[in-house]
């Protein structure tokens, strides 16, 4: 409907309200197409998983409605055409079809030709977008619509071949129809003939299409994810159920234990033997790595220790058998361990480790460092371990822990480091070992908020014999 410059206020008021009667339609459908593009990015943003398939159907959807909007104003009707409002409709024009590209690629529906021609196109249609927007429409491509068509042509052509499922056919039903409604509205305009525009309701069948495609890869997604939840919560109650679930309390010794990992499922392993009341072994281990893989193999540290409780009263000959068990089991990760056997008959600790941190010792107020290190278990077959023994006196307290709880990082990313951690383990004078290990575990936490590692302690407070005495080397 072509412009009436008329006087008559009554005849243009009439007149507004017949092109307005013919334009309404469409911008209905531009605001719905905008709605359902931030509606689907506000989705995605609300699951805080950035979704490529939600992305770009958010994109496509939500330039293709802004631009239909644009396109269909009064301002065009009464001959006002604004320079960057003109700018913004073919900029538009030039960036509604990347985000189909890149939706069809999130598919795997284009191949490598499609992955190709996605690379080449995007940055230069982006360019030359920015340039209409800051220099003006000298840039605009002639006969954009019949580049935007060989272009989608090209990528059904490209999908037809490499897939036939129910999605792709989906796709293909969505993009004929749109391709079809926008060369009637080409060849009509170029025959001179005037007819209601039916593209936009050509890309409302497929942008439907692309919905219904996004919408079914979305709850598929979901559905995986709950999936595996549930499987890495029963891994969580598995892998806990290999610590001990009841802390041993003989006469001689008094034990605390917390562990902390940093997802569902951890590396840090701890374990006990008690072969009577007078003796104790405590075992601390760490798998390199998180996750899943880190707990199977925390599985293989709790079996490969429980094989070797003949050999519970000597540590060095504990951890070659460990090691002796685990080389070639564990897929290229390794395990750090430390293993102390305490003697209330004898008032002797016993120690041997596997590349871990120094055990700490707690004596009248002054921190002694153990440590005796060989390689780490499960990587090298020939590594060998040797044992040192310490005195005990009653009311020492010992520590065992992780590396996370000596890496731990603030803010600046600076560690926690040797140096706080033994201040940290003075300040438990007086403390029973269960406050100790919470002082210790909640002080690790407000220095490093955003937790980065496993973090496990444990603290043995030795009561000295049953009679209330040592006897120490």
């Amino acid at each position: 409907m072509n412009p009436v410059m008329v006087s008559d206020p009554h005849l243009v008021r009439s007149e507004v309200l017949a092109y307005f009667d013919h334009i309404q339609i469409y911008l209905l459908l531009g605001a719905a197409f905008l709605t359902f593009g931030v509606l689907s990015g506000a989705f995605m943003l609300l699951r805080r998983r950035t979704d490529p398939l939600l992305l770009w159907f958010s994109l496509f959807s939500g330039l293709y409605g802004l631009h239909l909007i644009l396109d269909y104003q009064l301002l065009w009707w009464l001959n006002l055409r604004p320079e960057f409002f003109l700018r913004s409709v073919i900029a538009l024009e030039l960036l509604v079809p990347l985000p189909a590209f890149f939706f069809f690629r999130a598919l795997d529906l284009l191949g490598r030709p499609g992955r190709i021609l996605a690379a080449i196109i995007s940055p230069i249609v982006i360019c030359l977008a920015l340039a209409t927007l800051i220099v003006g429409p000298r840039f605009r491509i002639p006969n954009h619509v019949v580049l935007v068509i060989a272009l989608l042509v090209f990528i059904m052509v490209l999908f037809r071949s490499r897939s036939d499922s129910s999605e792709a056919r989906l796709l293909r039903s969505g993009l004929m129809a749109f391709i079809a409604c926008a060369l009637y509205d080409h060849i009509t305009g170029i025959i001179g003939h005037y007819y209601h525009d039916v593209e936009p309701f050509g890309f409302l069948i497929l942008i439907g299409c692309l919905g219904v495609v996004a919408a079914r890869r979305t709850f598929a997604q979901e559905q995986a994810l709950g999936l595996i939840q549930q499987e890495l919560e029963i891994a969580r109650r598995i892998q806990f159920s290999i610590l001990p679930t009841k802390l041993p309390n003989p006469a001689c010794f008094r034990v605390a234990a917390r562990y902390m990992p940093m997802t569902s499922v951890a590396g840090d392993f701890y374990d006990f033997i008690l072969p009577d009341d007078q003796h104790a072994g405590i075992l601390m281990a760490d798998v390199s790595g998180h996750g899943v893989p880190a707990a199977l193999i925390a599985s293989m540290v709790k079996l490969a220790a429980a094989a070797q409780v003949d050999n519970a009263a000597r540590p060095a000959e504990f951890l070659h058998g460990m090691n002796a068990a685990l080389c070639g089991n564990t897929q290229s990760q390794f395990v750090t361990a430390a293993y102390a056997y305490l003697s209330a008959s004898s008032g002797v600790l016993s120690y041997a480790a596997a590349a871990h941190p120094a055990m700490l010792v707690l004596r009248n107020e002054e921190i002694f460092r153990i440590s005796e290190n060989g390689l780490m278990l499960g990587a090298f077959p020939f590594a060998t371990y040797q044992a040192i023994s310490y005195p005990l006196l009653p009311g020492d307290r010992l520590m065992l822990y992780t590396d996370g709880i000596l890496e731990a990082t603030d803010v600046t990313g600076e560690e926690f480091g040797d140096d706080r951690l033994t201040a940290l383990v003075k300040e438990t004078v007086g403390m029973d070992e269960n406050k100790a290990a919470d002082l210790l575990i909640s002080r690790i936490q407000q220095w490093s908020p955003s937790q980065n590692d496993d973090l496990t302690v444990l603290i043995c407070d030795y009561k000295g014999g049953t009679d209330g005495v040592t006897t120490c080397l």
